[in-house]
């Protein structure tokens, strides 16, 4: 990939750039803005640059899916003019109109289905407003989306600094300084299974807690209650076969106390003790006590998905492991939504913590190594 420093001259040249804006709004009002924070490096360089940007988004809520509300956001830092209809002669006079240093930011994208469908069509229209193309969306770069992997068929495309910055900060995992510990939580065991065969190769131990860890209780034959597991780790033979084969493999440390929660409220027990009206909740806290001396001594920490059900409350051991992360000298990099939420919680500027804006992508970009927008940069 080319960075957009090696773009050359950029004075008076529509840049049009793929930024990621899906973040969660509640009520019109941003809930967290992490990916609009990491995107203006690379609009503020186009602007001093002399470039007339567009920056095009998609962005998914329930209930109003726009992007009005990032609009105003960023225009608590520059001034930014939004197009909704930037299809029709609302969006061609909008950035015939752009001058050096100007931003306009069109509405969602995935309005329109040519998006998701990469329709050849919908690509050059967005394509006819730009001269040049850069992609700073690392957390849509898995997507084979018009605005990924079509735009850059049709003009000179870049890399922003947020997504050479992903690539950089991710690669360093392929060949990691020792003892390398990869922390895994969250819930979909079918997707993460992958990544446990991949780094069980490189990592001296791997750290398995949220609801991923009940699917391994349930195949051990202890009672999980109601707790939550993946359709595919119960009924999938693929599936529970490649859980199986992992399952012996010293290096993979599993939690020896949960806390539950049932009709008598909320407890800590011994993962043998779970009782049948009771979920699983979070990982308990001594085991996130008798794992922190392998955290202290790690060179590299790979974290992603929290070790409880965060949205629900249940925050504490997630809390405990990103003190304990955020507290170590060892090089780090934390993703998926609600593990950089505790992450952020904490106020905490640890140079040696990489924060990515990347869940999903994240994930496949260290199972594969590329991703289909980076390939579509190359």
């Amino acid at each position: 990939m080319k960075s957009i420093r090696e773009a050359g001259i950029l004075k008076g040249k529509k840049v049009m750039v793929r930024v990621d804006y899906n973040v969660p709004v509640a009520g019109g009002k941003i809930v967290d803005d992490l990916r609009i924070r990491v995107s203006l490096p690379t609009i503020e360089y186009l602007r001093a640059e002399g470039a007339r940007i567009i920056l095009i988004s998609h962005i998914e809520t329930k209930d109003n899916p726009t992007l009005e509300p990032i609009a105003v956001n960023l225009a608590t830092h520059f001034p930014v003019k939004f197009v909704k209809d930037f299809l029709g002669d609302d969006g061609e006079e909008a950035v015939m109109s752009l001058k050096d240093g100007e931003v306009v930011l069109f509405e969602n994208l995935r309005s329109n289905t040519g998006e998701k469908a990469n329709d050849p069509q919908f690509a050059r229209v967005l394509a006819s407003y730009a001269d040049v193309y850069v992609n700073d969306a690392f957390p849509v770069s898995h997507r084979p989306h018009a605005s990924i992997v079509g735009i850059p068929t049709l003009l000179p495309h870049y890399a922003g600094f947020q997504l050479m910055k992903e690539v950089e900060h991710l690669s360093v995992f392929f060949n990691p300084a020792h003892p390398f510990i990869f922390v895994l939580g969250g819930a979909k065991f079918e997707t993460k299974i992958p990544l446990i065969e991949k780094f069980s190769n490189t990592a001296d131990y791997i750290f398995v807690g949220g609801a991923l860890v009940n699917d391994i209780f349930a195949l051990k034959g202890y009672e999980i209650g109601k707790s939550l597991v993946s359709d595919a780790t119960q009924n999938d033979e693929k599936v529970k076969g490649a859980l199986k084969s992992i399952l012996g493999d010293q290096r993979i440390i599993l939690p020896h106390d949960v806390v539950v929660d049932g009709p008598n409220g909320k407890r800590v027990c011994d993962v043998k003790s779970v009782g049948k009206d009771e979920m699983i909740v979070d990982v308990g806290p001594a085991s996130v006590d008798a794992f922190a001396d392998k955290i202290k001594g790690a060179k590299f920490i790979l974290w992603n998905g929290p070790m409880g059900l965060y949205e629900k409350g249940f925050k504490d051991q997630t809390i405990k492991f990103a003190n304990l992360i955020t507290g170590s000298e060892a090089q780090s990099a934390v993703g998926g939504g609600d593990t950089v939420a505790a992450i952020e919680s904490l106020h905490v500027d640890n140079p040696h913590v990489f924060i990515s804006s990347g869940g999903g992508a994240m994930l496949e970009f260290l199972q594969e190594e590329t991703l289909v927008g980076i390939e579509a940069l190359k």
